[in-house]
């Protein structure tokens, strides 16, 4: 007679495996969406922190310069360029004789036919189409705090040169931290090629592009990228009488606008006639507005995409027409658009879906010049 073992092990059957093989994928598969949740979560998060870091670094740079319109330029805010049938041009560079606003350059603005310098020069619609719609570029211009050249007696020479010398008795303010005036051609912050200076000689006061620096002989010669330097127009150093003395001071003439020339788009800082530099990448739309006051019925206009035009169908009552780019009192960053730039991908384009858009308003405290700021 077989006597059965007491302790008989069994196996699992197929139903018991079926059933832990399914629990088993149930409780995997969440686990897994669980991480990958937690993955797109993270990549979310860093994605949408590198772009505010980027963009922060950008709005800065942009609000700095904007607020500084107009600083040092003096009551009106308007300096008088180089008169001639060819009207003076910024956005383009002398070192590498390349103009680059659209690929092209941008006249100043006339008044009764005279070109002017102001202290903000609004471009509505002047940058390149991006996604069928035109962008704006904007162009601030204040005095060079850093650089002490009004400490030294200008002398021209002649038609296009003017010699820099320190007088026996400085009569200048020297910016904080400056014991001595720096040297004309001071590697760090001296002249160079593409600077453009503000002078006042013998009472006559011109602004001019450097194309030559030799030591404290600076040439100022013709057929310059931004037109300041024309022999034959008046409110230039050629109309000055040779032998005159005063004084200079650079201008810091600082353009923004949008690169479409590379992918991704780039914002675009170029200052007077140097090469521009980016600022920040995947900017893929930069629009301004502005709020112009009116002295003669002391009102505001606000938001006016095309200050001083009657004709732009954006500029909402009572309009600013006639008005002057040296009247604004605030600019409004209508819309500065960032795509993310985390692996490469432009908005809509796959994983670069996320956007920041910029919108703010910056005061232009050295543009007007009574205390007539609208609230």
């Amino acid at each position: 007679m077989r006597i059965r073992p007491k302790n008989r092990q069994r196996g699992f059957s197929l139903l018991e495996m079926t059933i832990a093989s399914a629990l088993g994928t149930v409780v995997m598969g969440a686990a897994l969406s669980m991480y990958v949740q937690g993955v797109n979560a993270t990549w979310t998060v860093t994605q949408r922190a590198e772009m505010q870091e980027d963009f922060r670094a950008a709005s800065n740079m942009l609000k700095n310069d904007l607020s500084l319109a107009g600083a040092g330029l003096g009551q009106g805010a308007a300096i008088v360029l180089p008169t001639s049938a060819t009207v003076p041009v910024y956005g383009c560079s002398q070192v590498t004789s390349t103009c680059y606003i659209a690929g092209a350059s941008v006249a100043y603005p006339t008044n009764g036919g005279t070109p002017y310098l102001y202290g903000l020069v609004p471009g509505y619609g002047k940058g390149p189409v991006v996604n069928t719609m035109a962008t704006d570029i904007v162009t601030v211009v204040y005095t060079d705090p850093i650089f002490a050249l009004n400490c030294y007696t200008a002398t021209l020479t002649n038609a296009t040169t003017v010699t820099f010398a320190l007088p026996g008795t400085l009569t200048c303010t020297l910016p904080t931290g400056v014991a001595t005036p720096q040297s004309i051609n001071d590697a760090g912050v001296g002249l160079t090629v593409g600077d453009l200076i503000w002078f006042n000689l013998n009472n006559t006061q011109v602004v001019a592009e450097v194309t030559v620096v030799s030591g404290s002989t600076i040439t100022f010669g013709a057929g310059d990228q931004l037109k300041m330097n024309q022999a034959s127009a008046t409110h230039n150093l050629a109309s000055i009488t040779t032998g005159s003395t005063g004084t200079g001071q650079r201008l810091q003439v600082i353009t923004y606008y949008l690169d479409t020339t590379t992918t991704p788009s780039r914002l675009m800082r170029q200052v007077s006639g140097h090469s521009p530099i980016p600022v920040a990448e995947n900017v893929v739309y930069l629009q301004f507005t502005y709020d112009v006051f009116n002295y003669a019925t002391s009102t505001v206009a606000v938001s006016q995409c095309n200050p001083g035009s009657s004709t732009a169908t954006c500029n909402p009552a009572p309009g600013s027409s006639g008005l002057l780019p040296n009247q604004i009192t605030k600019i409004n960053v209508a819309h500065m658009d960032m795509d993310s730039s985390l692996y490469g991908a432009q908005y809509g384009g796959g994983s670069g879906y996320q956007r920041i858009d910029l919108q703010t308003s910056v005061s232009a405290r050295n543009l007007t010049y009574i205390n007539d700021y609208p609230q």
